[in-house]
Formats: C-alpha cells, structure tokens, sequence
C-alpha cells in the first residue's frame, strides 16, 4: 500500500455533529476500500485568501492514509462530488 496525505476542506457553516459525521464519511471510504487511516490532524475554521462560492471561511483536515490506487480512485471520485467539501488535494508521500 502507498501513503498517501489529503487536505480537504469542509463548509464552515456545518453545525459540529453534521461535520464530524462527515469527516466519519469521509474516512469510512478510505477504510471500506481496504486503506486504513494513519493520522488526523484537525486544524479548524480558518479565513479563506479569496472568496469561493460566496464562502470566506471554511473547515480544514488534514488525514494521512494509506491506500491501493483502486481505493484512492473510489476516494477521489466520492470526494469530488461531495456537496459538503469545498476544496480537497490528496498527495503521495515518499516512501
């Protein structure tokens, strides 16, 4: 399995049970596809530099996982046509 690291963001207007149900969602496809989560770093509601979709703050995470590409392309794809998440960027780290 590769390692891989991804920072999304989530809408800031979400109330907290709805965000982490969503961040459980989020981390559930991952570990359904046969990945397994290493580290979750929750960094909080921070101001975004320009406005997106008339939103000016938004709810960022940052998870480090590791992952067949198969289970990384049912992420990728899940992810982009989540309504909740804003913006996500998933890297692989070296090895």
């Amino acid at each position: 399995m590769r390692k891989y690291e991804v920072m999304y963001v989530l809408n800031a207007s979400m109330d907290d049970a709805a965000r982490q149900a969503e961040m459980d969602s989020i981390h559930a496809i991952i570990t359904t596809n046969g990945g397994n989560i290493v580290k979750t770093d929750v960094w909080g509601v921070k101001e975004f530099a320009y406005e997106i979709e008339n939103m000016t703050k938004g709810f960022y995470v940052v998870t480090t996982f590791e992952a067949e590409n198969a289970a990384l392309n049912e992420f990728n794809r899940l992810m982009r046509i989540n309504k909740n998440v804003v913006r996500f960027l998933t890297i692989k780290q070296e090895a």
